[in-house]
């Protein structure tokens, strides 16, 4: 309530003054160059920058690899192992070994996007933004029906989909038209929104808390005035800031984490007719 009252008592044209930001502050950024579809924003800087920064770690650690590993060889085969023996492995079976790139390409990809949203001068995560969490989903989807259509054709793999349960005929009817939708919308919605969601409720999170520790702290408008009836709210909000951002980090892991792994289970249902 004391947010709202400072930020209606103060003029939005003042740019010195503290306002509740709009939603198009929140979700647009003006473009550094290029107008509309060839927009290049903030965002899209992020996204270079994150394929750039896996592609590199990558290179510097597997350009000339050693029988004992240095420390940066030793991380980057730890999350290949990991990828492989937790991940493709264990869900896909030993054909997922030809999938390892890609799941630890997406792996890698998703995490460094969500490490952007702790990471200091940046603190925006920028798989909270619906685009690139669509476009991995689409890129699971097509991997997911090609291959399909590759291990089992093009009609057998719909009919183990769609035909491959028995049940009585009268379920089937209801069931056909559901299937089809969850193997076509529901499954590439859901883990883009699931992505989305997640690190966007994070990113809220983490700027409400140090908005709080700065207004109860220092006060509104930058003036600085101990406010002692506000100092324990704002000193929960300070003590609670870094513990915060550590459980962020855990998230933003953990949600590249649950999308490698779903991608995965959704490929070894098109290597595996009986998944």
């Amino acid at each position: 309530m004391n947010l709202l009252l400072a930020a209606e008592s103060c003029p939005p044209e003042n740019p010195n003054c503290f306002h509740v930001p709009t939603l198009e502050e929140l979700f647009e950024f003006a473009p550094l160059f290029g107008e509309g579809l060839f927009a290049f924003n903030r965002v899209s800087l992020l996204y270079v920058l994150a394929a750039i920064i896996v592609c590199a770690l990558f290179i510097a650690a597997l350009r000339n690899p050693t029988i004992v590993p240095g420390k940066l060889q030793g991380i980057v085969e730890g999350i290949v192992g990991f990828v492989r023996d937790q991940i493709a492995l264990e869900v896909i079976g030993p054909a997922g070994l030809k999938f390892v790139p890609f799941l630890t390409a997406l792996f890698m990809f998703i995490f460094v996007n969500n490490f952007y949203e702790i990471m200091p001068l940046v603190q925006l995560p920028s798989t909270g933004r619906m685009a690139v969490p669509a476009f991995l989903a689409f890129t699971v989807w097509c991997v997911y029906l090609v291959v399909g259509a590759k291990e089992q054709g093009i009609i057998g793999f719909w009919k183990n989909a769609l035909l491959g349960i028995e049940m009585p005929a009268a379920v089937r009817i209801i069931y056909i038209p559901v299937e089809f939708a969850q193997l076509l919308i529901v499954r590439p919605l859901t883990l883009a929104i699931r992505l989305f969601a997640n690190m966007m409720a994070g990113h809220i999170l983490l700027a409400v808390i140090f908005i709080a520790a700065n207004a109860f702290l220092i006060g509104f408008h930058g003036e600085f005035a101990i406010n002692f009836k506000a100092l324990p709210i704002g000193l929960v909000a300070l003590a609670a800031g870094p513990a915060m951002v550590a459980f962020e980090l855990m998230v933003g892991a953990l949600q590249a984490y649950i999308f490698t792994i779903l991608a995965a289970v959704y490929i070894a249902g098109s290597v595996h007719a009986d998944h």
